[in-house]
Formats: C-alpha cells, sequence, structure tokens
C-alpha cells in the first residue's frame, strides 16, 4: 500500500526524492538538497511528502538567551505544511511523541521532519501519519530541549560532520521551501529553482526510462548510459 500526501499545485509532486536531487546536483548544489541521516519511521507502507516547509528551531533547555513561544509550535502549523524540526545534534531525546501527531493531524499539516529524535512509533503508525526523524528515544522534551521559534531559517548539519572540505554540505530550509520526502529520503528544494529543478527532473526521468528499456533488454549499463546520458 502506498498513500501520497502533497500539494496538488505544485510540479514537483511527480517526481523522486531522488530525481530531485539529481536536478539539483546539476543546478550546482553542493548537496543535492538532501537532508542526510533522516529515515521514514511512520507509517509502514510507503508514503510520499510533497509540501512547504513549516519550520521548527529547538535550543537546550539550559539556553536561556533564545526567545520563548508564546504557542505550541504545532498549533501554529498551517494547514497543507510539513513540519520541519532542527533540534541540537547532541540531545538523545525525542521532541515529537503522539500528542503532537493528533495535534498536527487536526491541523491539516502533512507530515513531519525531524533533525533529531521522536518517540511513541506506535501511534504515529496508527494514525498513519507520516514522520521522518534520525532515531527515536523514549524520553520527551523536558527537560531537555524547548522551541525557540518557528518560521526561520534553519541549517541542518549532517550527523558527525566534520570540517574536512569533502564533509557532506549543511543544508538551509527556508519557510515555505518545497519539501520532497519518501523513501529514499528527504529533500529541500528553495521556492525559487522549483521551475528550472522541474525542467531539469523531467528530462532525467525521460532518460533513465530509456536506459531502463535498453538495460531490460539485454543491452549494458556502460553501453546504455553513453547512448543516452552521454557517458
Amino acid at each position: 500500500m502506498s498513500t501520497s500526501t502533497r500539494s496538488p499545485t505544485c510540479p514537483l509532486s511527480q517526481f523522486s526524492a531522488c530525481e530531485i536531487s539529481d536536478a539539483l546536483i546539476k543546478l550546482g548544489s553542493p548537496n543535492g538538497g538532501h537532508i542526510p541521516d533522516i529515515h521514514m519511521l511512520s507509517p509502514i507502507s510507503q508514503v510520499k511528502i510533497c509540501a512547504p516547509a513549516y519550520t521548527v528551531q529547538m535550543v537546550l533547555a539550559s539556553d536561556n538567551s533564545a526567545p520563548k513561544l508564546s504557542s505550541h509550535f504545532v498549533d501554529t502549523a498551517p494547514p497543507g505544511s510539513v513540519i520541519v524540526v532542527d533540534a541540537p545534534p547532541q540531545t538523545k531525546n525525542a521532541v515529537w511523541g503522539g500528542l503532537m501527531t493528533a495535534g498536527a493531524q487536526a491541523r491539516g499539516a502533512v507530515g513531519v521532519i525531524i533533525s533529531g529524535r521522536c518517540r511513541d512509533l506506535a501511534e504515529h503508525r496508527a494514525a498513519d501519519f507520516p514522520v521522518f526523524a534520525r532515531g527515536h528515544s523514549t524520553v520527551g522534551q523536558s527537560p531537555f530541549v524547548r522551541p525557540s521559534g518557528v518560521n526561520v531559517i534553519l541549517t541542518i548539519h549532517p550527523k558527525d560532520a566534520g570540517d574536512s572540505s569533502d564533509a557532506f554540505a549543511s543544508v538551509t530550509v527556508t519557510p515555505d521551501d518545497w519539501i520532497i520526502a519518501d523513501e529514499d529520503g528527504v529533500v529541500c528544494v528553495p521556492v525559487d529553482m522549483v521551475d528550472k529543478v522541474v525542467e531539469l527532473a523531467k528530462k532525467g526521468q525521460e532518460i533513465d526510462a530509456k536506459c531502463m528499456a535498453d538495460i531490460k533488454a539485454g543491452k549494458g549499463i556502460q553501453a546504455s548510459f553513453k547512448e543516452h546520458r552521454g557517458k
């Protein structure tokens, strides 16, 4: 069984996360828009998200200098959005649980992407709510972290990223950027790049279809790539 939570107005919804990353690489993105180390934990069936980002920044609870929110961040999630949460990388607690999934669904959010951990997996799966995260935990937010900002620009760093010039580049997620997430991973597309990404992803999709037909017919991969991809 496969389910889809996508915007009917976004042309990116016709492509997989992989196809969109390929297009972004061709456009010069150093990371293909890929937010690494984040995996689909719910639902059990295949799912695809294509929706604008509603961003949430978490900070350590001990950070007294960071702003405090007047409302719970789930309560202000716009309908049709995907909630993108960035938690401090050193934390081992969850920043998302079953009650948040219930609140998000009630407000029409289509899923959550967590650079961090979640808990209550059975509740998310029972609700058939898409949850993508770096891992899970048994402990919740308090007393470890707290939300500090919504609709802010997030810079999401790869797990265990080093300072080497070869290190995978961080991903910037701006509110209303398009998030595409499926079983292969999560990709962020800046709003101003959508048209170019669609154009290149469509060409890539057509080329790959020709390669697949030739390879299934017995033609070698190298020969097929050379003919259709030019390499």
